[in-house]
């Protein structure tokens, strides 16, 4: 049985994750080392060490996560306390988090800090994906079946918003967006969900009216349109002259300019340009054929997985890993506005690698129950056919029709 288990398990995944984590960890160092003595002085690894805790605790917290069988979140006593801590958590850090790029998103635990925010992401795929799968029966009953777990949706992301941290928010929404609209439910009950969304959008908008085209915020669409003559597009000028200078194959590991106090955050938002300037295109395309890779592979998982929760977790891990991936190298390239989100397994940061890794977990779980029913199943079919006992215990769980429309 386990070694059916560990055959199971989708190892070209686990190594490109790993070499992607690797690659992020050596950039982390790259980019950061003028920062650190900046903020901390003779501390040029400051980042690159804290960074490499984060990716020990989140190996750790990935092993345990690919172990564990993915069906056992969809249980109650589990769901129902991750939806609440999700929800304290939020409210918490509105009373006593901490500002850092003028949003109040993170909350103090002393030895360390965490951004609930990034938590709440994985939270809301596993809630919708179970939700959803329950529903199965009855998914396009409007009011029984949709709407729901839309109040849920909604609710933290408002908290969110309110931080204010619109890029995260706008994140959960579409990662949200993503998982009701593979539900199965029907085109004339998501066109309703539309509907009922624009609605509420318009007084949202109203009421945050100030907040939302304050002049900073306006600032970002200057610098998006007009980069190099906004007062605005500092940043994003330096991302384009960094991209520039790496050519084919970059200045070399380490020999990046920008990063010398041109770029605010290289080891962050901007991460992309950095290894643009130091190994040019090929470093780009080793991090896009990674990312690509595993957004692919989790949508190949969800088609393959009969199983409803299965296959909507997987979604959802796709589309959080593929909707940062974009908005994040669309604002660095200037195809859509900046909204500092980082960049998947590669920019500095505790809590979205630790959230990311847990994910991947929750992936790696899934395609290896898909795995093992489609290698064994048939053997342990024909077993029953030829009334040789099975050991019931050996089996993968129950398989759900998943009737997509």
């Amino acid at each position: 049985m386990f070694k059916k288990i560990l055959k199971s398990y989708d190892y070209s995944l686990i190594v490109v994750l790993g070499l992607l984590c690797i690659f992020g960890l050596v950039m982390v160092y790259s980019s950061s080392m003028v920062v650190a003595v900046q903020n901390f002085e003779y501390e040029s690894d400051y980042y690159y060490i804290k960074q490499r805790t984060h990716l020990i605790l989140g190996a750790i917290a990935f092993v345990i996560a690919a172990l564990f069988p993915y069906k056992a979140y969809k249980n109650n006593k589990l769901l129902i306390p991750l939806v609440m801590l999700s929800i304290f958590g939020l409210i918490l850090v509105s009373l006593i988090g901490r500002a850092a790029n003028n949003a109040q998103s993170w909350i103090d635990l002393g030895v360390r800090s965490v951004q609930p925010s990034e938590f709440v992401k994985l939270i809301v795929i596993v809630y919708l994906s179970a939700v959803y799968a329950k529903k199965q029966s009855y998914i396009n009953e409007f009011n029984k079946g949709v709407i729901p777990p839309i109040f849920y949706l909604v609710f933290v992301v408002v908290l969110i918003a309110l931080e204010p941290d619109y890029g995260t928010a706008g994140i959960i929404f579409l990662i949200g967006a993503s998982i009701i609209f593979s539900s199965g439910m029907s085109l004339k009950n998501i066109m309703k969900l539309v509907g009922i969304g624009a609605v509420i959008l318009i007084p949202v908008v109203l009421l945050l009216g100030k907040e939302i085209f304050s002049e900073k915020r306006l600032g970002r669409f200057d610098s998006f349109l007009n980069p190099f003559e906004s007062e605005f597009g500092w940043q994003l000028s330096n991302g384009f002259i960094a991209l520039g200078n790496g050519g084919l194959s970059g200045l070399g590991l380490g020999q990046g300019i920008q990063k010398m106090g041109y770029l605010p955050e290289p080891h962050t938002d901007f991460i992309m340009a950095v290894i643009a300037e130091e190994l040019g295109a090929f470093g780009v395309i080793f991090v896009l054929f990674a990312l690509g890779f595993i957004v692919l592979k989790g949508i190949f998982i969800a088609l393959r997985c009969k199983d409803a929760f299965g296959s909507l977790l997987a979604i959802g891990v796709s589309a959080m890993i593929g909707i940062q991936t974009f908005i994040n190298l669309g604002g660095i390239s200037g195809v859509i506005p900046l909204t500092g989100v980082t960049l998947p397994f590669i920019s500095y940061g505790g809590s979205s690698l630790l959230v990311l890794m847990v994910s991947m977990g929750i992936l790696v779980n899934v395609s290896m129950f898909v795995n093992y029913e489609k290698k064994y199943k048939d053997k342990e079919e024909q077993d029953v056919t030829t009334d040789k006992p099975v050991n019931t215990t050996a089996s993968m769980g129950g398989r759900f029709t998943y009737n997509r429309r």
